[in-house]
This record gives structure tokens, C-alpha cells and sequence, in this order.
């Protein structure tokens, strides 16, 4: 019995060595393969510049996501998500390109045209009628 024992004690013995050397080695290579955690100094800038891209690309995103815009892709034949899925990918040289160029587009292109050319035939119209060769406005007092 005593031997059987024995037998017993160093089987749980070598089983335990076994596992303790599996577990070392396994430490061991989960210590070198993970690099130590570096901490670096950054400057304000380059974090402002950073946020600064987040904020454009969002500002991108945004407005892919109005319903005219998206309306217009599907007319070229892009899709809107896959649009979105670019902008996503975009370089932060790519970004402010693009909201540079979205910044330089005139909100309602042409409305200061049309203004302008209303108010202009209002003025022609309203010195006509104070130099009496036309009859537009009642408020005026031609001269004859």
C-alpha cells in the first residue's frame, strides 16, 4: 500500500511541476510579448488639430446625412452609406480639404444674384416712375 502511495504522491507531484512550468512559460512569453505602456508628452496643438479633423468629418457626416444631398448621391449613383464609409476613412489632410472646399460653396448659390437683379428693376422701375415715363407705384409724385 505504502508503495502505492508513493507511486501516487509522485504522479500528483510531476502533474503539479508539469503545470506550474506550462503556467511560468506562460507568464514569461505574455510578459515579452506585450510592450511596456509608454506615456509621451503631446502638444496642444497637434491634440486641437486632432480634435479640430473629429469635428470636420462629423461636420462631412452631417451633411451627407441631409435628405437632399442624399437624394443627389443616389442620383450620381453612389450609395449614401458607402458615402459615409469613406468619410470615415478619409486622412485628416483629405478632411479639412474637403470642409475647406464645403465652407467655400455659397450657402443658396445665386440667391444674391436674384436679390441684387429685384432690388436693381425695383430702383429702375421707382426712377421711371418719379421721372414720370412710367406708372408702376401709386406712392410716388411723378415729375411732368
Amino acid at each position: 500500500m505504502i508503495a502505492k502511495e508513493k507511486l501516487q504522491m509522485s504522479k500528483t507531484n510531476r502533474f503539479r511541476q508539469t503545470i506550474a512550468l506550462v503556467l511560468g512559460c506562460v507568464f514569461l512569453l505574455t510578459s515579452i510579448a506585450v510592450p511596456a505602456a509608454q506615456a509621451t508628452m503631446i502638444d496642444t496643438q497637434s491634440f486641437a488639430a486632432s480634435e479640430e479633423v473629429e469635428t470636420q468629418r462629423q461636420e462631412i457626416t452631417e451633411f451627407l446625412a441631409r435628405d437632399g444631398i442624399q437624394g443627389q448621391l443616389v442620383g450620381w449613383g453612389v450609395d449614401p452609406t458607402e458615402a459615409e464609409q469613406r468619410v470615415a476613412t478619409m486622412t485628416p489632410a483629405e478632411v479639412q480639404a474637403t470642409h475647406e472646399r464645403m465652407n467655400d460653396l455659397p450657402a443658396g448659390a445665386g440667391v444674391g444674384t436674384v436679390v441684387g437683379a429685384v432690388v436693381l428693376v425695383f430702383l429702375i422701375l421707382l426712377i421711371t416712375d418719379l421721372l414720370g415715363a412710367t406708372n408702376v407705384f401709386p406712392f410716388t409724385n411723378p415729375q411732368r
